[in-house]
């Protein structure tokens, strides 16, 4: 999974087509990502302490990764991902400016 916690991305797929927002959470094992402001569902929830309120609240749910694509952050572009080993390290790296993600 090339997707990363914080990363900026655009959705390519589904009812939020074209919106963009940062990954907030990136779970690996499953291929999926909780994206910020993106795949929203309105949740009922019940007040469990004396004093809590209840309601319904919104709440971003993940989605698949193959459905979003990484921003780059220099060119601004959707791009895939290439990977360059430097130093004994690797790095990811924007396949359409070049530039170190």
């Amino acid at each position: 999974m090339n997707i990363k916690k914080d990363d900026k991305v655009v959705v390519l797929s589904g009812k939020d087509k074209g919106k963009q927002g940062k990954v907030l959470i990136a779970d690996p094992k499953a291929e999926k990502v909780v994206v910020e402001g993106v795949n929203v569902a309105t949740k009922h929830q019940k007040p469990r302490q004396q004093g809590q309120e209840g309601g319904i609240i919104k709440v971003e749910t993940p989605i698949y990764v193959s459905k979003v694509q990484l921003v780059c952050p220099k060119c601004g572009k959707a791009t895939r991902v290439a990977h360059k080993i430097t130093d004994g390290k690797k790095s990811r790296v924007c396949k359409k400016c070049g530039a170190e993600i």
